[in-house]
């Protein structure tokens, strides 16, 4: 059984995260949500454990658990303010990259260089809402899971597959011979979003925060689109220039355009 130490680590550390393939999930809703396959250990308090008695009944047999921790206890395992008094240890779930990629017309985002947890998280769960196939993000972006992203994605870190890729370049080249198009949010892009047909196998470019996507990123997409503005902003925060693509490319999917 991991102990309270082991945990904690795995709270604060990517490396330990990584080498074990586990990652933390806190809270009720994450905990109801998750896999019942790929939960190792559950940490409660007392208290949760008599006001929750459905939430105990779901721990998997083979799972170790803790329901009775003290309430100071907990608090110093949990990552957030105002705890809820569960805790869960969970397995990555083992997602599928060919089965996205070489499926009728996918719909996918990639990352580059994204580094706020919180835009991670609010991107894979508007990716969810919006009908998307699956988020790839390269190495060296915001670690999906950390525990602000886990919170974030309010459950869709589950169910939409995610994915790191090594270089920008060499996966926009697959996507050219996969038939897939990609679609660079650029300001300097010459066609506006509702303009292209995202019916086919489609992929929208989302970069850094502040920089935006590298010249590579640019220079590799099919098509640099822009989102028009008004007033003098410049530009959106990445997570709403996300959303916008991604649902637009729903909507067109949904109604034939």
């Amino acid at each position: 059984m991991l102990s309270l130490k082991d945990i904690k680590n795995l709270e604060k550390s990517k490396k330990a995260r990584d080498e074990q393939g586990l990652f933390i999930t806190e809270g009720i809703k994450l905990f109801m949500e998750a896999p019942p396959s790929d939960i190792v250990c559950v940490v409660t308090t007392a208290r949760f454990a008599a006001e929750h008695p459905e939430a105990i009944a779901r721990i998997p047999a083979r799972a170790d658990a803790v329901t009775d921790l003290r309430e100071d206890r907990f608090a110093g395992l949990s990552d957030t303010r105002s705890p809820q008094g569960v805790l869960t240890v969970q397995r990555r779930t083992a997602f599928d990259r060919e089965a996205v990629l070489g499926g009728k017309a996918p719909l996918i985002l990639f990352l580059e260089n994204l580094q706020d947890p919180g835009n991670a998280g609010t991107i894979l769960r508007t990716a969810e809402a919006a009908g998307v196939d699956a988020v790839f993000l390269l190495e060296g972006s915001v670690d999906m899971y950390n525990p602000k992203t886990i919170r974030s994605t309010m459950g869709s870190i589950f169910r939409v597959p995610h994915f790191y890729e090594p270089d920008t370049a060499a996966f926009l080249a697959e996507l050219k011979d996969r038939k897939i198009r990609s679609y660079a949010a650029h300001l300097g892009g010459n066609m506006d979003y509702t303009d292209p047909d995202y019916s086919v196998g489609t992929a929208f470019l989302i970069g850094n925060e502040s920089r935006g996507l590298t010249d590579t990123a640019a220079a590799c997409a099919d098509t640099l689109v822009r989102i028009p503005m008004a007033g003098k902003v410049e530009s959106l925060n990445a997570a709403m220039a996300a959303g916008i693509l991604m649902f637009e490319a729903g909507r067109q999917r949904r109604t034939g355009r």
